[in-house]
């Protein structure tokens, strides 16, 4: 680990503005891992990711719960798994994820720790957690090295 940041919002938008702002260091094939409980930002998050990468219409980002993995497409692509309702090998079984996981996209993953084991040697891991009724932690670091 090299990298590490933390920081608190106070509102859904500005998680929303922090995850927009790190969207420059992200490069095709990155992947982010997002950890945090039901409620928590992680849907909220990624609308900021989308955001910043020219998703149009990136208020519409809503969690893949139902259908695993839904494609988003901006200045990069965007792959937003949630795999909150699966087992690790249910997910191996379901999908075809190493062409997402390692293609050319931004992957990032809802409940990621949920699957651990079958991520990439280096990601971020994104993780948020309650400091209030809308307030968010919101620590960042990068494993492994790129």
């Amino acid at each position: 680990m090299t990298f590490k940041t933390k920081t608190i919002t106070y509102s859904p938008e500005e998680t929303m503005s922090f995850a927009e702002s790190i969207v420059g260091i992200l490069e095709r094939g990155d992947l982010i891992a997002l950890i945090g409980d039901l409620g928590a930002g992680k849907t909220m998050f990624v609308k900021g990711l989308a955001k910043g990468l020219g998703v149009q219409d990136h208020l519409y980002v809503n969690s893949p719960s139902f259908v695993i993995m839904k494609e988003y497409r901006g200045e990069k692509k965007l792959y937003h798994f949630d795999v909150y309702r699966l087992e690790e090998k249910s997910f191996v079984e379901t999908l075809d994820y190493e062409k997402y996981f390692y293609g050319n996209g931004i992957t990032v993953i809802e409940w990621a720790n949920k699957i651990k084991n079958i991520l990439p040697e280096k990601y971020l891991e994104v993780k948020i957690e309650y400091r209030g009724l809308a307030e968010r932690e919101i620590m960042i670091r990068k494993i492994g090295q790129k």
